[in-house]
């Protein structure tokens, strides 16, 4: 069976990460490189940061977006392959990212026609 396909929102309370100090980033770096280097076969694209601007589309009308007052914000987005979504799942749960209280992983899988 050949590797699935899964988007990965990285979803955080809009209040925003807490700040860390020098040396706790030090450590949230060495523990998120490891990740990244045990994983490098699942990370298909690490994806980045969203940007604060941006807008919603529908058939009738742009607006400006997305909107402050939502409680939970998109921050970022990645993409990884693994067999199934247990493997997806083991694959997020061993990141640190989601050691951050208020943050959150959504994985969907990517159809293919």
């Amino acid at each position: 069976m050949s590797n699935k396909q899964y988007m990965c929102l990285l979803r955080s309370d809009s209040g925003g990460c807490e700040q860390l100090s020098a040396s706790d980033m030090e450590v949230m770096y060495a523990k998120f490189n490891a990740w990244q280097t045990k994983f490098a076969d699942n990370i298909v694209d690490m994806g980045g940061k969203l940007g604060s601007e941006g807008a919603v589309v529908n058939r009738d009308e742009v607006k400006d977006g997305p909107f402050i007052e939502v409680k939970e914000i998109v921050g970022g987005y990645m993409l990884l392959t693994a067999s199934d979504l247990s493997e997806a799942i083991e694959v997020i749960k061993a990141s640190p990212m989601v050691e951050n209280m208020g943050t959150n992983i959504e994985l969907r899988e990517i159809s293919k026609p």
